[in-house]
């Protein structure tokens, strides 16, 4: 069996910190995303609570997989220092957490820029970024998502150029549902490029659903990775309580744990060894 890491950003279950880890022990899972904690993103968590943060995790027996930033998800034409004092923020954070892994984006085009002249600007910050991440000791994980430059395929195979030991790229099944093309013809474009996962799924509706349940060909190609050796971080971020969110009565303990259920199915069925 194939041993792989799955995490998950356990926000999507709570908001405080001893929350969110009480439900990563009760789903088995002890690696954790870190994006929203007690209030912070976590771009902008200060040291002193991230020490105490550290502490928690240590005695629950937490690692800390990856960085949720959210750099990169700002206009093209957005002032451009902010994304790298986030860098370097997180830079600060990588010996308290003991974390080097950054999630980020390739910047929106609010403004409507011509594709062509939004891809050479994106491009530019993504190698600024890639650059001082090397210098910093961190690496940047790029996430396909929505309405950002690397949305579809064909400029994430582009952004592909950048990939190196400071610059990697995460397959979200979720963000690649609603470009248009199937899944396992993604995977086929995408499958020597892959160094990360998203385990987020959609109906054909486009609703969220537990991986392996929806129309983004998860279980195929989470079977093919697996048979063709593929190793790297997977991260559960399942959404499903977005389906709900203004519901009161909506449980999101129990929706993440949901998901997290049916991730490690997904995982022993692929004859993966977590």
């Amino acid at each position: 069996m194939t041993p792989l890491t799955l995490s998950a950003f356990a926000d999507e279950s709570a908001t405080d910190t001893p929350s969110q880890i009480a439900a990563l022990l009760e789903a088995g899972l002890r690696y954790i995303d870190v994006r929203k904690l007690d209030g912070y993103n976590v771009t902008t968590l200060p040291l002193d609570h991230a020490e105490t943060v550290r502490h928690a995790y240590d005695e629950a027996g937490i690692t800390v997989n990856m960085f949720g930033s959210p750099i990169g998800k700002t206009d093209i034409t957005d002032d451009f220092q902010m994304e790298l004092d986030r860098l370097e923020h997180l830079a600060r954070l990588k010996p308290i957490l003991g974390c080097s892994a950054v999630r980020m984006f390739s910047f929106h085009n609010k403004t409507g820029l011509p594709h062509d002249a939004w891809r050479t600007a994106a491009l530019d910050r993504l190698r600024r970024l890639k650059d001082r991440a090397g210098e910093l000791g961190l690496i940047l994980y790029h996430e396909n998502e929505g309405l950002v430059f690397g949305e579809h395929v064909d400029d994430v195979l582009t952004i592909a150029e950048l990939r190196d030991d400071t610059f990697r790229l995460i397959y979200d099944f979720g963000n690649h549902h609603h470009t248009g093309k199937t899944g396992l013809s993604i995977w086929q474009c995408l499958k020597g490029l892959t160094d990360a996962f998203h385990f987020k799924d959609r109906s054909a509706e486009g609703r969220f659903v537990p991986i392996g349940q929806g129309a983004t060909d998860a279980t195929e190609i989470i079977h093919d990775a697996v048979a063709s050796g593929w190793q790297g971080p997977i991260t559960l971020e399942p959404h499903l309580f977005l389906n709900a969110k203004h519901d009161p009565a909506m449980d999101r303990k129990a929706l993440f744990l949901e998901a997290a259920r049916a991730a490690v199915h997904l995982m022993k069925d692929a004859q993966a060894s977590l």
